[in-house]
C-alpha cells in the first residue's frame, strides 16, 4: 500500500464516519452504530499512523515500504 492508497482509505473511512454521524444527528447512536463508529475511528488511527511512519522513513532516507501497520493496542495507546 503506497501513500496514495493510504490517503484514499483515510478519505473513505472519514466519509463513512461523517455519514454515520450525520444519519443520527440529533439522536444518539445505538450500540451497533457505536461499535461501527469505534471500528472506523480505530482504522483511521491505524491509517494515519502508517502514513506518518512512511513519511518519517522517507524523510530519514529509508524505504517507506518497510513501514508496517501497528496493532490496535499500540496505536490506541499513544498519548495525545
Amino acid at each position: 500500500m503506497d501513500d496514495t492508497d493510504i490517503v484514499k482509505r483515510i478519505d473513505e473511512l472519514a466519509a463513512r464516519e461523517h455519514e454515520l454521524e450525520r444519519s443520527h444527528a440529533g439522536e444518539g447512536l445505538g450500540p451497533e452504530e457505536l461499535r461501527r463508529l469505534r471500528a472506523i475511528e480505530v482504522a483511521l488511527d491505524q491509517c494515519w499512523d502508517l502514513l506518518r511512519q512512511r513519511r518519517a522513513r522517507r524523510d530519514a532516507g529509508k524505504d517507506p515500504n518497510e513501514a508496517q501497520a501497528r496493532s490496535i493496542p499500540v496505536v490506541e495507546g499513544y498519548q495525545q
